[in-house]
C-alpha cells in the first residue's frame, strides 16, 4: 500500500488528522487539488473565532458560563427534529463537553493564544430555551485563521521529514477504489501545476492520472460554498427562494466535488439543505476569488431596513440571528438589504470577516490592536468606505437616500418613511428606558463590559450631528458553509444509508457537516466552524490510528 491513510483535503480538519495519525506513527498520504500556497484550505481566510465554554478569558471579563448552559443554548439554536439527527445531536453533546473541557487546554499546549476580549456572536433574543448564545463565547486567535492551522501544519511538516507523511498537491481525486465493499484508495487526475496566489483561481488541465491504495480514506475535502449552482439546489425551503444574486465568500475550490464522490462509494449524505449564508456580505474592493465577498461583524446599534425601507422587526437586529434575518429578507422578494448607521457606529462596532481584513490581530501586533479601542475606524473599514461600492457616506438624511437610491436598478426607498422611522427611534432616547426593543438590547450589550469596550457604541441620535456622518451599506448574501453532510459515527466512520459504517471511509469537517452530519442542526452559535473542523480532524485522526494499526 501507497499508505496506512489517504487524506483528501490538506484544510484544517485534514491537517488536525495528519498530525493525529503520524503522531501515533501512521504512515499518511495527504492529497489536495490546489497548490502547496493553499495548505490549511480556508482556515486561512477565517476571523479564528472559537467557542469556548467557562474559558479563563470569560472568567476575567466577568462571564459565567458552564457545559449545562452551552448545551442549552446549542440544542436550542439546532433545533433537532430528524430522525438522521441521531448521530448529529451525538456528536454536538461531545463537541460542547470538548469546547467545556479539553479544547482550550490541548490548544494552548499548541502555542494557540487568545484576544482577551469575548466576542458576542449569534444573540438569538427568543427566550431562554431558543436560538443563541446566552453569554459571549467567541474566543478570537491571536493570529486569526492562520494562528489556528499554524501549530497542525508544523505538527505534518516535521511528521513530512520524518517520512510518515508525504504531500501531493495538484492531485485531484475523481474516485472513490471499492474492493469487496471496502474503500482501499483513490484515483484520479494529476493537474499542471499552478502558481496562482493562495485563495485565486487555479488551472483544472489534468496532465496525468494516479491512483494511490491505502487502509483506509479520509475525506476532509469541505463544502459547496463556491458552488452557487449548488447552494441553489440545496437551498431551505425555510428560507424562501434562493437569491439570484449571491458574493462568495469561500474560495473557488471550495466545490463539494468529494461529496457527491463518497455518495457514489456508498456514504449517506444527510441534512444537504441545512446551510449557513450571512446577509451582512459587501462586495470586496479588492477580491481574490471570483465574486468575492466580505462579511460584515456588526455590532448591535445599526438600524436594519429591506431593500425596500422596512424596518426588520425584533430580535431580527445586527448579529443576533443570521438565519432568522435571512428568513424574513427572502420573503422581501429582494436580494439585498440595509445598514443605516452613524460615523460614531462604525468606528467602534465594525469589523470584517477574514484574516486579511484583521492585519493588526494576524500579525499579532499589540500596538496595532490597542487601535481598535481607541478613535477612528480601523484602516480596513476606512478602505472598505473610501473604496466599496456598497457604503455610502453623506451628511444629511435626504442626501443619503436619494444615494442609495441611486444605487439600486429602481428607487425602492420612500425617504418620507424612513425619516420617520429614524425620527422616531431618536425620540426613544430621550430616557433611560423605552418601548425600542433594539435600544433595550443595545443598553444591555452595555452591561458586558468586552462590548462597552470595544464593540457596542453608546446609544446616541442618529441624527446628531456630532455623531455623523450618515452612513449606508447594502448588504448581500454572501454563501459560506454546509452544515449537513457525510453521515459518521462519533469515531468519523462514514455510514451507508442503512446505519452500517463504510468499511475503509471516514471523514471529518465540513464535508461531514462538522461531525456526524450535521452537529449544527439549523443554525450554529458561531465559533463552531474552525472548532468542528479540529474536533471531528482529531476524533477521525484517533479512531483511524486505532483501526490501522
Amino acid at each position: 500500500m501507497d499508505a496506512d491513510v489517504i487524506v483528501v483535503g490538506a484544510g484544517l480538519a485534514g491537517l488536525v488528522a495528519a498530525a493525529e495519525l503520524s503522531s501515533a506513527g501512521r504512515r499518511v498520504l495527504l492529497l489536495d487539488q490546489e497548490s502547496e500556497s493553499n495548505l490549511g484550505g480556508q482556515a486561512h481566510w477565517s476571523f479564528g473565532g472559537l467557542f469556548l465554554v467557562d474559558s479563563p478569558e470569560q472568567r476575567r471579563m466577568g462571564i459565567k458560563d458552564s457545559r449545562e448552559l452551552a448545551l442549552q443554548d446549542w440544542m436550542g439554536t439546532a433545533s433537532f427534529d430528524r430522525p438522521e439527527d441521531a448521530w448529529p445531536r451525538r456528536w454536538a453533546e461531545a463537541y460542547v463537553d470538548f469546547a467545556a473541557r479539553e479544547k482550550r487546554s490541548w490548544l494552548h499546549g499548541m502555542g494557540i493564544r487568545f484576544f482577551p476580549i469575548v466576542g458576542w456572536a449569534e444573540r438569538g433574543g427568543y427566550g431562554a430555551v431558543g436560538h443563541g448564545n446566552s453569554v459571549p463565547r467567541f474566543h478570537v486567535t491571536w493570529g486569526t485563521g492562520p494562528g489556528v492551522v499554524a501549530p497542525f501544519e508544523q505538527r505534518v511538516r516535521e511528521a513530512a521529514e520524518q517520512g510518515l507523511v508525504t504531500f501531493r498537491f495538484r492531485h485531484r481525486v475523481d474516485e472513490l477504489i471499492l474492493k469487496d465493499g471496502a474503500v482501499t484508495g483513490v484515483r484520479g487526475a494529476i493537474l499542471e501545476s499552478a502558481d496562482t496566489p493562495r485563495g485565486a483561481p487555479s488551472s483544472r488541465t489534468a496532465i496525468g492520472d494516479f491512483e494511490f491504495s491505502a487502509q483506509a480514506v479520509l475525506v476532509a475535502s469541505g463544502g459547496i460554498g463556491a458552488d452557487h449552482s449548488l447552494v441553489r439546489r440545496n437551498w431551505p425551503a425555510g428560507l424562501g427562494r434562493p437569491p439570484e444574486h449571491m458574493l462568495t465568500g469561500v474560495p473557488a475550490y471550495v466545490d463539494g466535488r468529494m461529496l457527491e464522490i463518497a455518495g457514489n462509494a456508498g456514504g449517506n449524505i444527510i441534512n444537504a439543505d441545512r446551510m449557513w449564508h450571512y446577509v451582512e456580505g459587501v462586495k470586496n474592493w479588492n477580491p481574490i476569488w471570483p465574486g468575492h465577498g466580505i462579511r460584515i461583524l456588526p455590532g448591535p446599534s445599526s438600524m436594519w431596513l429591506d431593500a425596500t425601507g422596512k424596518r426588520l422587526p425584533g430580535p431580527l437586529y445586527p448579529g443576533f440571528d443570521t438565519l432568522g434575518t435571512l428568513a424574513h429578507l427572502r420573503a422581501t422578494g429582494h436580494d439585498h438589504s440595509w445598514f443605516i448607521l452613524t460615523r460614531k457606529i462604525i468606528e467602534k462596532e465594525f469589523a470584517l470577516s477574514g484574516s486579511e481584513q484583521n492585519p493588526d490581530l494576524t500579525n499579532k501586533s499589540v500596538r496595532q490592536t490597542l487601535d481598535r479601542i481607541r478613535p477612528g475606524a480601523p484602516a480596513p473599514i476606512e478602505a472598505f468606505l473610501q473604496h466599496g461600492e456598497d457604503f455610502i457616506v453623506a451628511d444629511t438624511l435626504d442626501d443619503l437616500i436619494n444615494r442609495m437610491n441611486a444605487l439600486t436598478p429602481e428607487p425602492l426607498l420612500d425617504p418620507h418613511n424612513i425619516r420617520r422611522e429614524v425620527e422616531a427611534r431618536d425620540r426613544q432616547l430621550d430616557n433611560p428606558f423605552g418601548k425600542d426593543s433594539q435600544i433595550s438590547a443595545i443598553r444591555n450589550a452595555r452591561r458586558y463590559r468586552g462590548d462597552r469596550i470595544s464593540r457596542t457604541a453608546a446609544p446616541h441620535r442618529f441624527l446628531d450631528p456630532k455623531a455623523g456622518p450618515l452612513i449606508a451599506v447594502r448588504l448581500r448574501v454572501i454563501t459560506r458553509k454546509t452544515l449537513g453532510g457525510l453521515q459518521t459515527d462519533l469515531s468519523g466512520r462514514v455510514l451507508r444509508p442503512d446505519s452500517t459504517p463504510l468499511p475503509g471511509l471516514f471523514a471529518a469537517g465540513e464535508a461531514s457537516g462538522f461531525g456526524g452530519g450535521g452537529l449544527h442542526g439549523y443554525r450554529s452559535l458561531e465559533g463552531t466552524f474552525l472548532g468542528g473542523c479540529i474536533f471531528s480532524g482529531r476524533r477521525a485522526g484517533r479512531a483511524l490510528a486505532e483501526a490501522t494499526a
